[in-house]
């Protein structure tokens, strides 16, 4: 509860607080082309309202129109553009002041909403105990008291779930730069991509890790009857012989094609090659999302002005000359490099899983059954 109000509620408070009362009069006068020496000093806008009020008007009206619930007087400096700023080729700093306003809203309540010393609030224990579905036994009893008492259980999945959001985050750092200028500065782009693909691949390898140590010092078979992990645990070989035939299929089929072009390459018969000017293998579907987050401004987002990010198609924003961010159409050679990636994740899945499932009581070392 303090770390979701605390830590992520205040702090996207401070931070958008910030963005508005400094960031966004500041950066409206550069992109302006203002001389920085002319520029008033941070202080000045947060004690002079008139100087606000000249860049944006709703800051006369004061906080009347917040508590008469006329929230959207604010919209000067709190926006829905989507797209990039073609000054800095940068997301709009309105956008961000309101995406974090609006997140330290939320975190502000979900911080409000667990029980802790006090007899109100939701229990996370009765929430988990709670789930359960028509196949799968005691559902989440007994997780509750693993999470309590074991500090590698806490560690894996928090591991696992920081890991595979430092991957999300490396793609939405190309996709919708948040920085000004950094969309242009491809090195520092490309590093910061390798850097949180990197590092997401460890954490998940750590996740995996720890929740083997879990398993060997931590788990306790008698407290975890018949619930969803003893389930998993029970069922270990028909999980992992499954991974083993996706990762056979995978690999036989993906590797397949790039094989059958280096033959069809040598032989010379270009024409019968996989690519988008002979044998096209188009990825349909991906196609199909891009479109619709490309149409969606106006449209089912009515109030956006632009799309989220021009990945999914629109217009080329370059600043300086340089390409900030531009559509990236997907062809064959994208149809075909997804594959291959989803092979490699799914031996990495096999890997790591088959070390957590079978890290005690295994066939090899048939140690610490019960």
């Amino acid at each position: 509860n303090h770390h979701l109000s605390g830590l992520l509620g205040l702090g996207c408070l401070s931070w958008s607080g910030h963005q508005i009362h400094v960031g966004l009069p500041i950066n409206k006068l550069l992109d302006a082309g203002v001389a920085p020496q002319e520029i008033p000093l941070p202080h000045e806008f947060l004690m002079n309202r008139d100087l606000m009020a000249q860049l944006y008007p709703s800051f006369n009206k004061g906080l009347i129109p917040f508590f008469s619930l006329n929230w959207s007087e604010y919209s000067d400096f709190l926006t829905f553009k989507g797209g990039l700023n073609p000054v800095t080729g940068g997301l709009w700093l309105s956008d961000t002041a309101h995406h974090h306003l609006a997140l330290a809203v939320l975190f502000i309540v979900a911080g409000h909403m667990y029980r802790t010393n006090w007899g109100i609030g939701h229990s996370m224990k009765e929430i988990l105990e709670a789930h359960k579905g028509p196949f799968t036994g005691e559902g989440h009893k007994g997780l509750y008291e693993i999470l309590i008492t074991s500090w590698h259980a806490q560690l894996a999945i928090n591991l696992a779930m920081m890991g595979s959001l430092s991957i999300i985050v490396a793609h939405h750092m190309y996709a919708m730069p948040a920085y000004p200028f950094i969309a242009t500065d491809y090195p520092t782009q490309l590093s910061i991509f390798t850097h949180h693909m990197w590092i997401g691949g460890f954490c998940i390898c750590g996740g995996a890790a720890h929740a083997g140590i879990f398993m060997v010092r931590d788990y306790n078979p008698a407290q975890n009857y018949n619930n969803l992990l003893d389930r998993v645990i029970r069922h270990r070989d028909a999980i992992i012989s499954h991974l083993n035939w996706i990762c056979i299929f995978l690999g036989f089929h993906s590797f397949g094609l790039y094989i059958h072009n280096d033959t069809m390459r040598a032989l010379g018969r270009t024409q019968d090659m996989f690519s988008d000017t002979a044998i096209q293998l188009k990825p349909v579907f991906a196609q199909w999302v891009q479109s619709i987050h490309t149409i969606a401004p106006g449209n089912t987002t009515p109030n956006a002005l632009a799309t989220a990010s021009y990945a999914f198609g629109g217009d080329v924003v370059s600043v300086g000359n340089k390409v900030a961010m531009m559509p990236i159409s997907l062809g064959t050679a994208d149809f075909m490099v997804h594959h291959i990636h989803a092979f490699t994740i799914h031996v990495t899945v096999l890997i790591l899983l088959k070390g957590v499932l079978f890290s005690r009581n295994s066939r090899l070392i048939p140690d610490k059954a019960n």
